[in-house]
């Protein structure tokens, strides 16, 4: 099972976190002026990255405060996690072919 560590509360299971997706996804600033396909885009699709991947969690049963984690999605290794608007640690990335 995977143990997340929160930066609130300390390392946890998996099964107490709710996954939210890609980390450090811009929003368009004027979405008004974006086209269907691109708003859809901009909801919808996200990296399918084999390695270091930047993601959303939040702690559903705990703090329930959202946060991110570095994670090798092969190996499901977890990085470090830290507070939205900090800056990520510095890992080794990796990617897989």
């Amino acid at each position: 099972m995977l143990r997340i560590p929160c930066p609130y509360c300390g390392e946890r299971t998996e099964n107490e976190f709710s996954y939210g997706g890609e980390a450090h996804k811009v929003r368009p600033e004027r979405p008004e002026e974006v086209s269907d396909a691109q708003w859809a885009d901009y909801l919808f699709l996200q990296k399918n990255t084999k390695g270091t991947f930047y993601e959303r969690w939040v702690h559903t049963y705990g703090c329930r405060r959202w946060f991110n984690v570095v994670r090798d999605t092969l190996t499901n290794e977890v990085h470090g996690s830290y507070k939205m608007g900090e800056e990520p640690p510095k890992v080794d990335e990796k990617t897989y072919v």
